[in-house]
């Protein structure tokens, strides 16, 4: 009885969270294609102008459906979380998700609508996020410790600070492909969701449930050929919501979960990264070098890409709930070192050119 209740209440905050999505970018769309039309480049992958901003649809879904159900049904949550979570809550259940996060998020948000229409300064972008970050570790309670024992309590912050900023910038990175984000971050903010509810973290799992809606009521118009990008409105502040339910996952044990769970982006991302330091290149500047980008030039369709991201993120999903159900060290070794080979593998594959057959 209490997992239907919960399966129900889950499946309502998708669909709610999904048409308030689409709705949005219905309503929004002729203004994004009047001021936030993005023109392709050398660098772009698309060939004819498309608006970008859809993620300010994406980003409102989200924090509508979940914080809005907290604020005008807070009773209610108080008592559904043991719905959400089981019986015997522990002292980490809280349906109520801290305002610093709405608020660095919100931060993001602008920050990178005006981005989308009129390009920052680099220091400037780096500044408020590093303003968002920082906002919600300074709220962060001390009792949340990754690593107990091992390196003290600054020391964490601060290498959880800067884990968070390349996250945030990490996400913007890698949205530069037709359904990239959906194939990224659907399966992981399913898989959050039913992390949380193992771990009795209620308040992470009604975000996870609203962003996952979210994103998919953003897929269908990022569908390749996309008629509308997600825009540096929705990577920057998506990346910061799913940093902040990855800190939570790993602060509650889960540390091999929160690894697994968005180790395709990390490691395109971070491999990246550090392939352009030691050739010198200016790492602040738009470029085509990452392996999803490798993918297309080397004869990969935009929907082959996603495919492969998203099938790979289903199966991290799967070892990171694995590495919840049986926590015994020997399974978070294996599972993480599957998944890094497996990681690998795809990295490998985007980035070697596809065989042509020539026909006679």
């Amino acid at each position: 009885m209490i997992i239907s209740a919960a399966l129900i209440l889950a499946a309502v905050f998708i669909l709610a969270s999904a048409l308030l999505s689409a709705g949005l970018i219905v309503l929004l769309k002729p203004l994004l294609v009047r001021y936030a039309l993005a023109r392709p480049n050398a660098r772009s992958s698309h060939k004819t102008p498309t608006p970008q901003g859809g993620g300010i649809a994406v980003v409102l879904a989200t924090l509508l459906v979940a914080y809005g159900a907290i604020f005008f049904s807070k009773d209610m949550l108080l008592d559904l979380s043991t719905i959400f979570v089981g019986d015997t809550p522990g002292d980490r259940v809280s349906p109520l998700l801290p305002w610093t996060l709405a608020v660095a998020t919100m931060v993001l948000a602008v920050m990178g609508a005006v981005d989308d229409m009129r390009p920052l300064p680099a220091t400037v972008r780096l500044v408020l996020q590093g303003a968002a970050v920082a906002l919600i570790l300074l709220t962060v309670p001390p009792g949340l410790r990754i690593a107990p024992g091992i390196a003290s309590l600054w020391v964490e912050r601060l290498l959880i600070f800067v884990a968070g900023l390349w996250f945030v910038n990490l996400t913007n990175f890698m949205d530069g492909l037709d359904w990239m984000t959906v194939a990224e971050f659907a399966p992981i903010t399913a898989a959050i969701a039913a992390a949380a509810a193992i771990l009795s973290l209620a308040d992470v799992h009604l975000l996870a449930l609203a962003l996952f809606g979210a994103l998919l009521g953003f897929a269908p118009f990022n569908k390749p050929v996309a008629r509308l990008f997600l825009g540096d409105v929705g990577s920057l502040p998506i990346g910061l919501l799913v940093g902040w339910m990855l800190l939570k996952l790993a602060g509650s044990g889960a540390l091999a979960a929160a690894i697994l769970l968005p180790l395709y982006y990390l490691a395109d991302a971070t491999i990246t990264l550090l392939k352009r330091l030691t050739r010198g290149e200016r790492v602040w500047q738009a470029h085509r070098t990452h392996f999803y980008q490798q993918a297309t030039d080397n004869g990969f369709s935009a929907m082959a890409v996603a495919a492969h991201v998203f099938g790979l993120n289903l199966v991290l999903a799967a070892l990171a709930l694995a590495t919840l159900t049986w926590p015994a060290w020997p399974i978070q070794i294996g599972a993480l070192s599957i998944g890094a080979g497996l990681v690998a593998l795809v990295l490998k594959r985007f980035a070697t050119p596809r065989l042509v057959r020539v026909i006679a």
